[in-house]
């Protein structure tokens, strides 16, 4: 009878850590998975174009998204204390180095309470190949507010946002997306991205 006990705790258990496939920015709301309420509210930014920022990665230097156009961006909000967040890193690694000569990118941005003090040490230990930056308010609200970690944006070679992950979601799915993206070819003309606030730049 030992066997089979092992075996329901063990499913439990896996079925516990799926659950648990992304972290509240609210503490007093625990660990929980994207809700449909969430997912309503992700999908108001897809199809449309990505809200633009500069901001400084660990080096200082200044990273502009607006200035990736023509690549496929994936853009992860994160944190160091986030479980699920941690799991997907080491994708996101193995992903910048298979793609970075195929006009794509990953950018990083954490949601540490600490700042730099939390996520340098951190970049430094994962060995973190892509650039990381520390996020602001201004970067919560231009991207519908960031309610629960992981949340992920598939941002296209034009500019625009692909789909939104909010949660973990499995490495396979993220592979199939920029593989797709990444075959088509870049529109001639791209317009710049949208600055958080601020409508969609138009020609003169």
């Amino acid at each position: 009878m030992k066997r089979p006990t092992m075996r329901w705790t063990a499913l439990a258990a896996l079925a516990m850590g799926l659950a648990a496939s992304s972290c509240s920015r609210r503490p007093e709301a625990g660990v929980r998975n994207g809700d449909a309420r969430e997912q309503a509210e992700a999908s108001d930014l897809v199809s449309k174009p990505a809200p633009d920022f500069s901001l400084n990665d660990a080096t200082g230097t200044t990273v502009k998204l607006s200035d990736l156009k023509g690549k496929v961006v994936l853009l992860n909000f994160w944190a160091t204390w986030c479980g699920p967040c941690k799991v997907e890193i080491p994708w996101f690694i193995s992903f910048q180095q298979q793609y970075k000569d195929q006009n794509f990118a990953v950018l990083g941005v954490a949601f540490d309470d600490d700042g730099w003090d939390a996520v340098k040490p951190y970049i430094a230990e994962h060995k973190i190949n892509y650039r990381i930056m520390v996020g602001n308010d201004a970067l919560d609200k231009a991207y519908g507010g960031i309610e629960s970690l992981p949340t992920t944006f598939i941002i296209g070679r034009d500019g625009r946002v692909v789909s939104r992950h909010v949660g973990l979601i499995s490495k396979s799915t993220y592979q199939e997306e920029i593989a797709r993206l990444l075959k088509e070819k870049a529109p001639e003309n791209i317009g710049l991205l949208r600055p958080p606030g601020q409508p969609a730049a138009t020609r003169q």
